[in-house]
């Protein structure tokens, strides 16, 4: 998807690996008491939370940090209360970004949100502004050593997939219709047990063409939405030629 390995190019480039990496277990964190407090705190019988401990695990997470993330999702341990909400709005260049958060107060979130936009050459706008520009789909990931290529593309098929992209280090991306996520999901976990993402997701319908300082505008915008503890997702559509990555990654 646009923007998605763009930004995690940079970012690796950037350094400042031990602030990415307590971002990411923060993050990691967070998903795991949401999906343990959407239902009974035991993995084995809630697949969300299943899912983000193995995303978790992916991530070299500390076994002691997932512990204490389940448990801050048991009943009574924890009355904090998280909602998933969404934002739309343009990006610098016009590109269409969606930004997904889970937060605990919408009166802390939205105006970090929207000053981001803002302080970036962007502007937040209303829901469903630019949802239009990408299509709603359900997205399983394997790691790519789970299985072949050709494996991978056979089962999920089989299980009810639209399509499979597979990269050596992004993994296996498996897309399927919302309403099939599932089934799907049942399906490759019965053969290639637990993945470590299965949730639905944004693809992009159409690109923009980014030229040079816009493109850092983005960059530096992706970096502040990264930052937010509350945001846990950002999605664009941004067309970025390897000339100009090159550039902002030198």
């Amino acid at each position: 998807m646009a923007g998605h390995s763009q930004f995690k190019n940079i970012m690796h480039r950037k350094g400042a690996q031990d602030r990415e990496r307590a971002k990411a277990f923060a993050k990691l964190a967070r998903e795991i008491t949401v999906a343990a407090k959407s239902g009974l705190p035991d993995p084995d019988m809630n697949p969300r939370l299943r899912t983000a401990i193995a995303a978790a695990r992916a991530q070299n997470m500390p076994k002691d940090n997932i512990e204490r993330a389940i448990k801050k999702g048991t009943p009574g341990a924890d009355d904090t209360v998280y909602e998933e909400v969404r934002y739309e709005g343009y990006g610098p260049g016009g590109v269409a970004v969606i930004v997904e958060a889970l937060t605990d107060n919408r009166n802390r979130t939205a105006p970090v949100v929207r000053s981001i936009f803002s302080k970036n050459g962007g502007a937040l706008g209303e829901t469903n502004s630019v949802s239009f520009n990408f299509e709603r789909i359900g997205l399983i990931q394997y790691p790519f050593e789970i299985a072949s290529v050709d494996e991978m593309f056979e089962a999920a098929l089989d299980a009810g997939a639209n399509d499979v992209v597979s990269d050596e280090e992004e993994g296996h991306s498996v897309i399927c219709a919302p309403d099939d996520l599932a089934a799907v999901r049942e399906a490759l976990e019965a053969k290639f047990k637990d993945p470590i993402a299965a949730r639905f997701d944004w693809k992009a319908l159409n690109t923009v063409p980014v030229d040079e300082d816009n493109a850092r505008k983005l960059m530096n915008m992706l970096e502040a939405f990264n930052d937010d503890d509350d945001v846990q997702r950002v999605f664009e559509n941004s067309d970025i030629s390897d000339e100009i990555m090159a550039k902002l990654n030198g």
